[in-house]
């Protein structure tokens, strides 16, 4: 080979299952372009496998140049609040999913699909039956068995027509007919038994109010959302699977020119966490937690009011990958996600959350100085800031003992500690009240070791963080744990969950330099030796900011190879 020759690698982007199946469509022909959406079911707030849904399909229209709905399937009115609808669009707006103009419902097709029943009643696809709910599950059949002939299905078209317009007209109460599909009772598919496909539900709508009084069921309503939109890809979870023969046979049936393809992938679960509406309920209403958006739960609404980053849960997403096999993820890994986001970008400030008072006995009375404080010691880009230092300040009550175990480099008396940015001290003692609590501690400094360093070289061992008392800013802050209890898992024997007693502490008195003042909601900290803080977008005031502990600074937790 000749100097003049080069070598060229071409190194081609790893894609995964989905994107190999988009891929191919197009190359093919089947489709000229990739349209996807996101349906939530407004029925509660959404959590964070829902993130890896709502990433995945705007990420799919992104990648490949399409467009990205929100499509809300409301179509059952039981459990759909107007509430759900706005907490929804707020996280999926938060998490950066533009879906434009598009902000869809299902309740918009209600004429549509009800047409499209219609059209299936005319082709002999479609009966009304007389049947119970329970005689609809007998005559099912198992899955070992097929099922029997619903004694409706023989009825005429022109009668099932009729009886169709009596179901709209609300001539008939909740229960007492429905229409379904008519396609195969010995299928072994039981989703293909003559699935139920409208039923009558005297209800008001979120979004329709009174207009209906019969409403299609998910399984025949979602296809033709999709295919009414220009779907082209119906990205959805591995419970869907067996439901995939049912969503080709509505598109088919109904005769859309572009029917959309279901796809289907593996939920993401995490481990020991809460994410059951019906558990998260009971938490409410028992006043476990104080909502939907408790920072102790998984819900989007409560990662961000912790103060989870968008970035974080994108990169948490990614390191799941997307793939067909179910798996459980560890809660840590999602930690570790929010560190790697914040440890470049948050400012690194000092905090004290269980204060006692330091006294700098030889330090002049009324005196104030500014210290150098660097900002983040990972991002220079931050700059710095100056900090107060005065004859009194906080620091933590654990930096101090009066009889300490071996290897303890803290405050002693008689030991010389570094005051962070500050000075060298040597502490002399402390003063305690009647009931021997510590309420001071006293020390000395050397004016020679400004900045933190010596000139005649001598070394300490330990640093500690310290805020002026002149100049502190008195905050809440909240330490989350786990709410379930981690050792017994989620789960009781009786189905009850397991909660962890300690989940939450409260520290009301602390006390935080002063270029905290000011700190907005969902602004983002690292408390030096305590973790990353974030503002509390609820409870926190004018007169006293709340801080909710994000995570810790450390962990054990090994990213897999």
């Amino acid at each position: 080979m000749s100097d003049k020759e080069t070598v060229t690698t071409e190194v081609k982007e790893s894609r995964n299952f989905i994107e190999q199946i988009i891929d191919k469509d197009l190359a093919e022909g089947v489709y000229d372009t990739v349209n996807t959406r996101f349906p939530p079911e407004p029925n509660g707030y959404l959590h964070i496998g829902h993130a890896k849904s709502i990433l995945l399909n705007y990420g799919l229209s992104q990648k490949y140049g399409g467009k990205f709905n929100l499509r809300f399937d409301d179509t059952n009115p039981t459990k759909e609040k107007t509430e759900f609808v706005e907490s929804i669009k707020a996280d999926v707006k938060w998490l950066g999913a533009e879906w434009e103009d598009r902000l869809l419902f299902a309740s918009d097709y209600f004429g549509q699909m009800y047409e499209a029943a219609v059209k299936l009643i005319k082709k002999g696809k479609a009966y009304v039956s007389d049947l119970t709910a329970e005689q609809i599950r007998e005559y099912r059949g198992s899955l070992t068995e097929p099922g029997k002939e619903d004694p409706s299905a023989t009825r005429s078209i022109e009668e099932n027509l009729q009886l169709f317009e009596d179901m709209k007209s609300g001539k008939f109460a909740d229960g007492e007919k429905v229409l379904r599909a008519r396609i195969d009772m010995a299928s072994p598919n039981i989703n293909m038994r003559d699935p139920v496909i409208y039923r009558v539900a005297h209800m008001s709508h979120h979004n329709t109010g009174d207009e209906w009084c019969i409403y299609p069921m998910y399984d025949f309503a979602h296809p033709i959302e999709d295919a009414i939109e220009g779907i082209t890809h119906s990205i959805c979870t591995l419970e869907f699977e067996d439901h995939r023969p049912l969503y080709d046979w509505v598109v088919r049936e109904l005769e859309y020119p572009h029917p959309p393809k279901q796809i289907e992938f593996a939920k993401l679960y995490l481990t020991n966490v809460v994410t059951g509406k019906r558990y998260i309920k009971k938490l409410v209403e028992d006043g476990i937690v104080d909502g939907w958006d408790d920072p102790r739960l998984v819900s989007i609404a409560a990662l961000r009011r912790r103060g989870f980053t968008p970035e974080s849960i994108k990169l948490f997403v990614d390191l799941c990958g997307i793939s067909k096999s179910q798996s459980s993820v560890d809660y840590a890994m999602l930690e570790y996600c929010i560190r790697e986001d914040l440890k470049g970008k948050a400012p690194r400030m000092m905090a004290v959350l269980d204060p006692v008072k330091l006294i700098i006995d030889n330090y002049p009375e009324g005196q104030t100085e500014y210290v150098t404080a660097v900002n983040n010691p990972d991002n220079e880009a931050l700059g710095s800031r100056q900090v107060p230092f005065g004859k009194e300040l906080y620091i933590e009550r654990e930096d101090f003992m009066e009889e300490p175990p071996k290897k303890y480099f803290r405050m002693f008396p008689g030991n010389e500690v570094r005051l962070m940015n500050a000075y060298f001290v040597t502490c002399t003692g402390c003063v305690k009240d009647e009931n021997g609590k510590i309420t001071e501690v006293h020390c000395t400094y050397d004016p020679e070791t400004r900045g933190g360093n010596s000139n005649d070289g001598r070394k300490v061992k330990g640093t500690i963080h310290w805020v002026s008392a002149a100049h502190a800013v008195k905050a809440e802050v909240r330490l989350y744990e786990n709410i379930i209890d981690e050792e017994k898992g989620v789960y009781n024997e009786d189905g009850s969950l397991n909660l962890n007693p300690n989940s939450l502490t409260v520290m009301r008195e602390c006390c935080l330099e002063p270029a905290f003042a000011g700190a907005k909601a969902y602004d983002s900290f690292q408390f030096v030796r305590q973790g990353f803080f974030c503002v509390d977008s609820k409870d926190t005031t004018e007169d006293k900011p709340v801080f909710n502990r994000i995570v810790s600074l450390k962990s054990s937790y090994v990213l897999p190879k």
